[in-house]
């Protein structure tokens, strides 16, 4: 039996971001329309045992890479317990979390002593009326003590992702990049794509001048490591600040794409930007066998499309971020 999963275009696929949970406590505006109530019902979220099935069938199958996701992860009752469980699935080298960090304050040192490895922070800006505007809260001061617990329990590397927006202020970015250079953050910008009515809404964007003005204006050089995401980064003069530009939308990554999504209803998704998907769920409480589900997952990866098409067909994906996993 094979150990790796290799889909149609010849790219290795290692790397799974699993939802926990659609429901998030937070409403960016490129994200989760205000008044949405369209959540799944718990009945339907996979359980932690059949999360620990899904993720035991993909490191059989060659991923090492786990990602945990919603919504807001967070939200998820005994999320460490998951974590726990997980790392010590037999392959699983790395497992991480994606978060808002509104409820990461009381949680860092679980997850820390549970076995999570690296830590995302989504936080757009440091200005409180900005932050309030896009994310629908004033929850910036929970974010940032979040932050500060997640480094005092020794999370590392902790990256803080920033959507950036057409209307973005250059001074705000310099404050992102400020903050992180204090702080000893890796902070990665992200273009906006227009998945679900909320993320056209907001607009395209296109972060090619802001990288050559960070360039210019902390002297910062491009990065010859690559890590196994989408970002490409730059790397200041003395080595100890990195910041990464994640751009589906003026320079698609498609090529080295390297990973799939779980939703929290058990729904595989093979792109963020096209619809094709796999259900595994009803193959999990069927009582199926490992081999099976291992099977559905093989046969899945051999659907999986060669790009998005964010450019061509922005109206194609009408799901919301928060659905697919993040």
């Amino acid at each position: 039996m094979s150990t790796q999963l290799i889909d149609p275009f010849r790219r290795r696929i290692d790397y799974v971001r699993i939802s926990v949970t659609d429901r998030c406590d937070l409403r960016c505006s490129y994200c989760m329309p205000v008044g949405f109530t369209d959540y799944e019902e718990p009945k339907d979220w996979l359980t932690f045992d059949e999360i620990e099935r899904v993720v035991k069938a993909f490191a059989a199958l060659g991923v090492g890479n786990i990602r945990l996701t919603g919504g807001e992860p967070l939200l998820r009752k005994d999320l460490p317990l998951l974590v726990s469980r997980l790392s010590q699935v037999q392959g699983i080298n790395d497992i991480s979390l994606s978060t808002n960090a509104t409820q990461l304050e009381r949680h860092a040192l679980a997850l820390k002593s549970a076995g999570l490895n690296r830590l995302n922070v989504s936080m757009d800006s440091l200005n409180p009326q900005r932050f309030s505007e896009i994310c629908g809260r004033d929850a910036l001061p929970q974010v940032l003590n979040g932050l500060q617990a997640a480094k005092d329990a020794g999370l590392s590397p902790i990256k803080i992702n920033a959507v950036f927006m057409h209307d973005t202020p250059s001074h705000e970015v310099d404050d992102l990049v400020d903050y992180c250079i204090k702080n000893q953050f890796v902070l990665r910008l992200i273009e906006v794509m227009p998945v679900g009515d909320t993320g056209r809404k907001v607009g395209s964007s296109d972060l090619q001048a802001t990288k050559l003005h960070l360039q210019s204006k902390f002297g910062l050089v491009e990065s010859i490591e690559r890590g196994p995401g989408p970002a490409k980064y730059l790397i200041s003069a003395d080595g100890k600040f990195k910041i990464g530009f994640i751009t589906p939308m003026s320079q698609h990554f498609c090529e080295s794409c390297n990973r799939v999504r779980l939703s929290v209803d058990g729904t595989l998704y093979l792109c963020l930007g096209q619809n094709e998907k796999s259900e595994l769920r009803p193959l999990l409480r069927q009582g199926a066998s490992q081999e099976k589900l291992m099977d559905a997952i093989k046969s899945a990866i051999k659907m999986k499309p060669e790009r998005h098409e964010f450019n061509e067909s922005p109206q194609k994906i009408i799901r919301i971020m928060a659905r697919t996993g993040g």
